[in-house]
């Protein structure tokens, strides 16, 4: 019996050590974060009949502006399929296509919040397939997207006593999601600062260009 708590133990640890060096791999290795972010759960298993949130987050270098501000709701029945408007937002204004979802689609996100989730409602076997959730905050010129595979089951599966895996999956991701804010902190102030300097630049050419044309103004005078 010792013995085999001690396997346990090692191979628990082992576990946690592997997410440790992903984690600094991570650190090492990532390209800097670009100044649009978004966040969704990649896979999502939804039982038949169920109500379900498709949740999309995003961060941005810039505040909501509405009357700038667009995201939009595809749907592809395979990853080869061609994608299928189903929700669009702009300027404040929602517009749900397609009928294969009826009105079972509602928009249940808050754009000021950084938040653009829909929520389905009756979940049907036809809903399956893969979800692309596009944002744009001007501005901010990147386009925002995010990839969600939708799978629909008949029944629920066993539980499983999870817990300690289920507390290292929790602190891995938020060790993750401390280190995408502050890459995403970073790169929005290198950004606002070399749109400063470029202001200054502009600024001071425009100053030499008006000496230089009342100059020119005197000696004709001459």
């Amino acid at each position: 019996m010792f013995l085999l708590n001690q396997m346990r133990t090692q191979a628990w640890m082992k576990l946690i050590s592997t997410c440790f060096l992903g984690l600094s791999l991570i650190l090492i290795v990532a390209p800097p974060a670009s100044s649009m972010e978004v966040m969704v759960t990649h896979n999502i298993n939804a039982l038949n009949g169920s109500t379900v949130k498709l949740a999309c987050n995003f961060n941005s270098c810039y505040r909501v502006d509405k009357s700038k501000f667009s995201m939009n709701w595809t749907y592809q029945e395979c990853f080869n399929c061609t994608e299928e408007l189903f929700l669009l937002y702009k300027h404040k204004d929602i517009n749900l296509w397609h009928p294969r979802f009826g009105g079972r689609v509602v928009f249940t996100g808050n754009p000021d919040k950084n938040d653009v989730s829909v929520t389905i409602s009756e979940v049907q076997l036809s809903d399956e397939g893969v979800y692309h959730c596009y944002v744009k905050n001007p501005p901010d010129r990147q386009l925002g997207h995010g990839v969600i595979n939708f799978n629909v089951i008949t029944e629920v599966p066993p539980e499983r006593d999870s817990t300690i895996a289920v507390i290292i999956g929790a602190s891995v991701g938020g060790l993750l999601a401390v280190l995408i804010l502050a890459m995403v902190v970073v790169k929005c102030l290198r950004r606002r600062k070399k749109q400063e300097l470029a202001s200054q630049e502009q600024k001071l050419e425009e100053e030499g260009k008006n000496e230089g044309g009342e100059g020119g103004a005197e000696d004709s005078s001459k």
